[in-house]
């Protein structure tokens, strides 16, 4: 399956190096759940550590010099993306010198309706950023299949206006795998698995970048 204008076609996508889970049924939710985890941890080490590096240098500098970092996504997507800025706002800050300045574009019902309603679906992400970004700015773009026309769009928007872009992708990675500047991709096809280790890579994004800025003292002294 891929999303397309937020929904979720039956076209098949490329196959992964974990493809097709699962391809015959369980006899119980136990069975499954063992399964998943090692599809899961399986999933996990396809995932290159130096593009996780590389999108933490570029939050780190944008935090530093006060640019700002917006996220977006649709649907699972979205809610990586709202959690995301609730992470990074309120977590990178705790304990550190860091004050960063994070927004995701998938969190006003208001604004992505009346874009959807009266421009189109495809443009409610990029022309949020023709509204409020500048030159230097970051977009994180979260797409399981890396295929959303919406991601696209803001993707190829930033990228022409000198923002640095980062995106979260499964699957084949689709178009935004080759769009972005930093790629963190999942290779896998099973949506609730890529959302899963891209609700991780956000985690420790964000917790990472905290205790980079601690001592060892305060990372022994506080929970994350």
């Amino acid at each position: 399956m891929s999303a397309v204008n937020g929904r979720r076609s039956l076209q098949p996508l490329t196959a992964c190096v974990t493809s097709g889970f699962p391809d015959a049924p369980y006899p119980s939710t136990a069975a499954y759940f063992t399964a998943y985890a090692a599809e899961l941890a399986k999933a996990a080490n396809s995932i290159e550590p130096a593009t996780i590096e590389r999108a933490a240098a570029v939050l780190l500098e944008a935090y530093q010099r006060g640019s700002m970092v917006f996220s977006c996504g649709n649907g699972g997507s979205a809610a990586i993306a709202n959690h995301l800025q609730c992470d990074h706002v309120k977590g990178v800050r705790s304990a550190t010198d860091l004050t960063p300045r994070v927004v995701s574009l998938s969190s006003s019902v208001e604004l992505l309706t009346a874009i959807a309603n009266d421009i189109a679906y495809d443009d409610v992400f990029a022309y949020q950023l023709q509204s409020q970004s500048m030159p230097g700015d970051v977009l994180i773009a979260i797409s399981s299949s890396g295929r959303s026309p919406s991601i696209l769009r803001a993707l190829t928007w930033a990228r022409g206006h000198d923002l640095r872009t980062i995106a979260l992708t499964g699957f084949d990675g689709g178009d935004a795998k080759a769009l972005a500047e930093v790629a963190i991709h999942v290779d896998v096809a099973n949506y609730g698995i890529v959302e899963d280790l891209h609700q991780s890579v956000m985690h420790t994004l964000a917790q990472y970048l905290r205790q980079s800025r601690m001592t060892a003292d305060a990372i022994a002294g506080n929970v994350f």
